[in-house]
């Protein structure tokens, strides 16, 4: 009897071990399937993350667009009378984006050049003399070129007006 009684004695401590063993299988099989299914979705949500910047990267392209130079001739005009006979003699050129705005600058040239023909001879010695007139000068060039053009795209590419000389006498 105590053969029988040994005997039955240590099966059921080697099931019970079993079942141990295979419920600790069991969770880890659990964990690395969590684990995985975790890492999968962090995956798929990076690769749709790249895809929606790699379309916005043609947009942000597409407002950093290169800038062109277009040289308009030169003016002279005669200015509001301070002292007898004062002229300006300027230089301009037209800094802007390099899109359908420099063809349409050339195609409204007699305009453009009748508006800042009509802006510079209403103008005093004393008005841009200074730097901050100059700049002002600048300024209102730029809108009165923005205006010639008829479409608001257009009108935003006009990034300003530089001055390249600047003669009063």
């Amino acid at each position: 009897m105590s053969k029988s009684n040994t005997a039955t004695a240590p099966a059921p401590a080697a099931d019970g071990g079993k079942n141990k063993k295979g419920l600790i299988i069991i969770i880890l099989i659990a964990i690395i399937a969590i684990g995985a299914g975790a890492g999968g979705a962090w995956y798929f949500m990076q690769q749709a993350g790249d895809e929606e910047s790699e379309e916005e990267k043609p947009k942000a392209k597409a407002k950093q667009k290169p800038t062109t130079f277009v040289d308009l001739e030169i003016f002279t005009v005669n200015l509001q009378p301070e002292e007898s006979g004062q002229y300006l003699q300027v230089g301009l050129t037209v800094k802007a984006r390099e899109t359908e705005v420099v063809q349409e600058i050339a195609k409204q040239m007699p305009s453009i050049r009748n508006r800042i023909l009509m802006l510079l001879s209403s103008k005093k010695a004393a008005e841009i003399s200074s730097i901050a007139g100059k700049q002002q000068l600048s300024d209102q060039i730029t809108d009165e070129i923005r205006q010639s053009l008829d479409s608001e795209n257009l009108q935003e590419d006009v990034r300003e007006v530089l001055f390249t000389s600047f003669v009063i006498q």
